[in-house]
């Protein structure tokens, strides 16, 4: 009866986060990233390339984006025809920008992005909860089969099959759960791992590093107890996000190796980032 109790406990949190990641519908950026009409027009009659980038320009001062290309251009999406918002990429199997984007998961058929990221972090813990369980649960009744203590070979099977397939996904899924977790302590996402994220000064892959606390709290919220819950507790609307650059001009003394870790950018640099982001933003 205990062992019945835990496993449909774990099972549906399991079903219900797994859900959840499945339905919850991406976020689109908000309409005010979209161009109107006379700048589309403007834009798409613009035959100079260099006249296009200042009209993008133009557009991105009303907007709170930060993040260019690769060559210091705004980031427009064609398909869409919208501003991105920093964090915000194209999937081009939904066919749409999504907000913070992940990855695009086959698992879940649906995209990994700021409206369920949360739900998809616990759908990978509570599975891999429920494979070790499950893994545990079993290994006795294999090592009794093991020692000829039970002898009912129709289920002996079914058993050893039972064992190998719990400990198969456990281990492929205490990968995958650990990157997510690294991923998390530096606010990055899948694409600013592979891609860091471009700012006017240059690429900076912990640009959105804020510290362990403050980036589990960008995820998860600051009321714990919705933390093992798969309810929306997420901070932001998804369209813009808090930058270390930013905060460390407010407050110079969290620009240190202890907090932001070693692989961050020196601090002559950081100093000049910072004030030229922040007269952008005054601006």
């Amino acid at each position: 009866v205990a062992y019945l109790i835990v496993f449909h406990v774990i099972f549906v949190l399991f079903v219900w986060t797994y859900w959840k990641s499945i339905f919850t519908l991406p976020l689109q950026p908000d309409k005010k990233f979209h161009m109107s009409y006379a700048d589309k027009e403007r834009y798409e009659n613009e035959e100079r390339p260099e006249v296009q980038r200042q009209i993008l320009v133009e557009i991105a001062r009303k907007l709170p984006v930060y993040t260019r290309t690769g060559n210091g251009a705004i980031r427009f999406c064609d398909r869409c025809q919208l501003i991105k918002p920093d964090r915000c990429h194209h999937c081009s199997v939904c066919a749409m920008c999504v907000l913070k984007m992940d990855h695009h998961c086959p698992w879940v058929n649906n995209c990994v992005g700021f409206s369920n990221y949360k739900f998809f972090l616990l759908f990978l813990m509570y599975s891999l909860l429920y494979c070790m369980y499950i893994a545990a649960t079993v290994f006795k009744y294999v090592i009794k089969y093991w020692t000829d203590e039970l002898t009912n070979g129709r289920s002996k099977f079914h058993v050893l099959f039972l064992l190998f397939v719990a400990v198969m996904f456990f281990l492929s899924l205490m990968f995958l759960f650990g990157y997510h977790c690294w991923l998390i302590s530096r606010n990055r996402s899948t694409l600013e791992a592979f891609s860091a994220p471009v700012f006017q000064n240059g690429p900076d892959k912990n640009g959105f590093n804020l510290g362990f606390k403050k980036n589990l709290q960008q995820v998860f919220g600051e009321e714990k107890k919705l933390w093992l819950l798969p309810v929306v507790s997420s901070q932001g609307d998804g369209h813009s996000f808090p930058m270390r650059m930013l905060c460390e001009s407010q407050n110079p003394l969290l620009a240190n190796e202890e907090q932001w870790g070693d692989d961050g950018l020196d601090e002559e640099n950081h100093v000049s980032d910072s004030s030229d982001l922040v007269n952008e933003h005054r601006t």
